[in-house]
């Protein structure tokens, strides 16, 4: 059994740790930070969890929470993260940030679309938390950077391909949609429900701040530089990710290299479902869960490779996998905590 701290724990991503971690076997949970709500109860900010969280906010004393977790999640905007990590590490904890500040080897990609780093030391430590890909770099890791939501649904589905040379690394597109949780629990106006609600459009269109953090990603899996188009999209739903992706065979390659290859991939994978050739996956039936599922099909007018894969956005696009990480970092069952039935409606 171990302790858990989720600092941040009032946003969507930290109140979903919450609530995975407070039915995990072998965690305690706690410490529960938040700056604005330090004092009140958990279950007043979120009554769902009323009989099953009984704890008050606190405020985000580095110290205290050493003291008090042994595993600390980092629920934290951009920059805050990396103003927190530092004490955390060096007081022995073992941490897992979900947000952008360690998700990247090479600090200059981060600073180019997020702002200056404040301990690039610890950026050269750390480790990108795909776990179906760096699981064993994780079990080891004191630092564990969180992949971003689309990312996952992203890097999921193409990475085995790019890494066997299956498909053109030049030729890449991703179109995804996300459900409007994945733009955080602050209001504004484009997520004001008057926006939203019968509402489909694209946002942020070639300058996306995952963009880097994907091609990095591939780029290091293919051995050599990987450009894509990746455009976002938000839909008029709370939750849920769906990428559709693009890519055009290397010469010689057909569906059932494409097949061989995921399957040989993502084979003894709990939390990665195949649905095979002509599967089309459905945000519905992993909501709530840890599950990517990948299908793809190849476009028999022009070859093309198409991908598609769902998760939720706010478990396996963000604390599903934080929890994840937490399991192989502490020697846990992976699927820990984790094991939730989808909803079949």
């Amino acid at each position: 059994m171990i302790r858990a701290a989720v600092v941040g724990a009032n946003g969507y991503a930290g109140a979903e740790l919450v609530r995975i971690l407070s039915g995990h076997p072998d965690v305690e949970l706690t410490v529960i930070t938040s700056r604005q709500y330090a004092g009140s109860a958990f279950d007043d900010i979120y009554p769902s969890l009323k009989t099953i969280v009984r704890q008050d906010f606190m405020e985000n004393d580095p110290e205290l929470i050493a003291r008090q977790a042994d595993a600390v999640f980092l629920a934290l905007p951009h920059k805050a993260s990396m103003g927190m990590a530092p004490a955390l590490v060096a007081a022995g904890k073992r941490v897992i940030d979900l947000s952008a500040d360690f998700r990247f080897a090479n600090p200059a990609a981060y600073e180019a679309h997020y702002q200056p780093h404040s301990c690039t030391d610890l950026l050269a430590q750390a480790v990108y938390g795909l776990c179906e890909v760096n699981g064993d770099q994780v079990k080891t890791a004191q630092l564990v950077g969180n992949p971003g939501c689309y990312p996952t649904s992203v890097l999921l589905p193409l990475l085995p391909l790019v890494k066997e040379r299956l498909v053109d690394p030049t030729l890449i597109i991703a179109d995804s949609k996300s459900g409007v949780s994945g733009a955080g629990r602050g209001a504004n106006e484009t997520t004001h429900f008057c926006h939203v609600n019968e509402s489909f459009k694209a946002y942020k269109v070639g300058a996306h701040r995952h963009t880097p953090e994907i091609e990095e990603k591939l780029s290091q899996a293919a051995g050599s530089p990987v450009a894509i188009t990746f455009v976002p999209h938000l839909l008029p739903m709370t939750r849920g990710m769906e990428s559709t992706i693009y890519a055009q065979l290397s010469q010689g390659t057909g569906v059932q290299q494409i097949t061989a290859c995921l399957n040989d991939f993502y084979q003894g994978q709990s939390f990665v479902r195949l649905l095979g050739e002509g599967g089309v996956p459905n945000t519905l039936n992993v909501k709530g869960t840890n599950f990517c599922d990948i299908g793809w099909t190849v476009d028999p007018g022009t070859g093309r490779l198409i991908l598609l894969s769902v998760i939720d956005n706010l478990v396996k696009g963000a604390a599903g996998q934080a929890v994840q990480n937490m399991n192989l970092m502490f020697g846990f069952d992976e699927k820990a905590g984790l094991s939730d039935v989808p909803y079949p409606l």
